[in-house]
């Protein structure tokens, strides 16, 4: 079994993560992010219990630096269980 890079997969994990939350903060700058939210709580049956606040770019600017570097760190944890334990015998 191949042996996961730590840096590697928190660097795509990070990235993944950050750009999700980047598509969420251009959603909620277009005014898009409520009927997003309505329709797939309503696909689900439930009703959205959620109000979406104002754009600020100074919020998104942070959700994305946040989210990217806990990517990064989850996915270094990741890596190093996914080794720890592929590397048992």
């Amino acid at each position: 079994m191949k042996k996961l890079d730590a840096h590697q997969t928190g660097m795509a994990l990070g990235v993944l993560l950050g750009l999700f939350h980047g598509f969420w903060s251009a959603l909620v700058f277009l005014g898009l992010a409520k009927p997003l939210l309505d329709f797939v709580y309503s696909i689900h049956f439930l009703s959205n219990p959620f109000a979406v606040a104002n754009f600020s770019f100074s919020n998104a600017v942070i959700l994305v630096i946040f989210t990217t570097a806990a990517g990064y760190v989850f996915g270094g944890i990741f890596a190093w269980i996914w080794n720890w334990l592929h590397g048992r015998k």
